[in-house]
């Protein structure tokens, strides 16, 4: 790829027009993500922990938040480089776009990164996934529930990716809204497509196909991004490209910032010790050359309060990180333009900084991400997400509806019914995971009761 070339202000479902104003286009992408309703919707979804009770740990929309923060340090830092490195090379406005607004770019796609993501954390992925799965054999009027679908689509449902949903989400036409979502630009649309490929892919061993990153509702409009920003297309049966180089900082701020928090977080309910990620911590700090640790500690030594003294190291060991990471970057700067870096920026740190990473990670599975309030909720989002599709997929599927097949439709909101009785049934169904992946943890928990006839307004007397 080019760095003249791999970003643009063209958004989708319009015809480009240079706006004037105040604001630039890329910083327009934050503020259209930052009023969307899908974007506070976030502030009810699970991060890791059960939704704050007495003690307020982080949501999606505040761990959202922190990663565009963190972003837009990374995008600032990575864009003065590019910008001093390739004076020569640059045009003057690919000068002015990597010195004043990749870091919008980067905080934009950081603060929708997880805009697709279901409710109950990603157990809440899992569980759709599960419910076409347990279910594929279901007979709906004489025919296998799978038998509905072509290859690509069902392959969407039973691997439900939040990734691929948040560019539908961004990109797609709701009803009676405008063409092209909230109409962000290529850019940052691309910089959220940690896995440019579609859902039938091969190779899930490589860091782009792990996963997948749009719907084949969304096919045609991944293809005509990624063409518009010269992203590089592989030689596959089936439609896949090579990262886009703005994806490896929005990873970066992701992986960063979940990592560090998700232990300030367990810190705080007190899972973890001070001890325990003090020391952490401070390991890290000791390894870093890009600041001296003696005057960290001896500010650290001032402060009495335990959770004052984890968030003062958590910002040391994110400031280190980042800068670690924007140098790497830099590094690998042909292999990112290439597509060929095969591995997250955060493990090319070096080993003595893995290790720590890695012990992080050991004790977040162990004692955080399989602590019973975070299994308790994961199992919940099994009962409540399946609950609900067994309830709404039959019902969209079925020609002759039943009267509580109809009362069932009737409950999703009009803004997601953009199909009609000819439509096909993946595009029917996609109204169902459009509005079920967008529901927040109470209000998914809420509906379920009152479907099931657990709950009822006015009869809990």
């Amino acid at each position: 790829m080019d760095w003249n070339t791999c970003y643009s202000a063209q958004r989708t479902g319009m015809p480009y027009t240079a706006e004037s104003g105040p604001r630039s286009d890329f910083q327009r992408d934050y503020d259209r993500i930052i009023f969307s309703s899908a974007f506070r919707r976030l502030q009810d979804k699970t991060q890791v922990f059960p939704l704050p009770g007495r003690i307020f740990v982080h949501n999606r929309l505040t761990h959202s938040l922190e990663v565009a923060s963190l972003g837009r340090s990374l995008g600032k830092i990575v864009g003065n480089k590019l910008s001093l490195r390739h004076q020569q090379d640059f045009t003057p406005a690919t000068h002015e776009f990597y010195k004043y607004e990749l870091a919008n770019v980067i905080a934009a796609a950081c603060l929708a990164h997880d805009i697709g993501n279901p409710a109950f954390g990603h157990s809440g992925e899992k569980a759709i996934s599960n419910y076409f799965l347990e279910h594929q054999d279901d007979m709906i009027e004489d025919r296998k529930l799978k038998s509905y679908f072509e290859e690509g689509e069902w392959s969407d449902f039973v691997e439900f990716e939040g990734n691929a949903n948040a560019i539908r989400v961004l990109s797609h036409q709701f009803k009676g809204r405008l063409e092209g979502g909230i109409r962000l630009t290529h850019s940052t649309l691309v910089s959220i497509a940690k896995y440019p490929c579609e859902s039938i892919r091969d190779q899930k061993d490589t860091l782009s196909k792990k996963k997948y990153g749009f719907f084949q509702s969304e096919k045609s409009r991944f293809t005509s991004i990624a063409e518009s920003l010269g992203m590089i297309k592989e030689d596959t049966p089936y439609l896949a490209y090579k990262r886009h180089p703005f994806v490896y900082l929005v990873e970066a701020a992701d992986d960063i910032s979940y990592r560090v928090i998700d232990f300030e977080d367990a810190h705080r309910l007190k899972i973890l010790s001070s001890e325990t990620v003090e020391q952490l911590f401070i390991d890290l700090l000791t390894l870093s050359s890009y600041d001296e640790v003696t005057p960290t500690l001896a500010e650290l030594s001032q402060i009495g309060d335990s959770n004052e003294r984890i968030s003062y190291l958590r910002g040391k060991v994110l400031n280190v990180l980042a800068l670690a990471v924007t140098d790497i970057f830099i590094e690998n700067e042909a292999a990112i333009l290439s597509g060929n870096l095969g591995k997250p920026l955060l493990d090319l740190l070096p080993e003595s900084m893995q290790s720590i990473l890695n012990t992080i990670d050991s004790i977040s599975i162990e004692k955080i991400y399989n602590h019973s309030a975070v299994v308790e909720i994961e199992l919940a989002g099994y009962r409540v997400m399946g609950g609900l599709l067994e309830d709404f997929v039959p019902a969209l599927i079925k020609k002759r509806k039943t009267h509580r097949d109809k009362k069932i439709l009737s409950l999703i909101p009009q803004q997601f019914v953009t199909y009609h009785e000819q439509s096909c049934h993946y595009e029917k169904v996609q109204s169902a995971m459009d509005f079920i992946s967008g529901m927040t943890d109470n209000y998914a928990v809420e509906l379920f009761r009152k479907i099931r006839g657990i709950s009822l307004a006015g009869w809990n007397k």
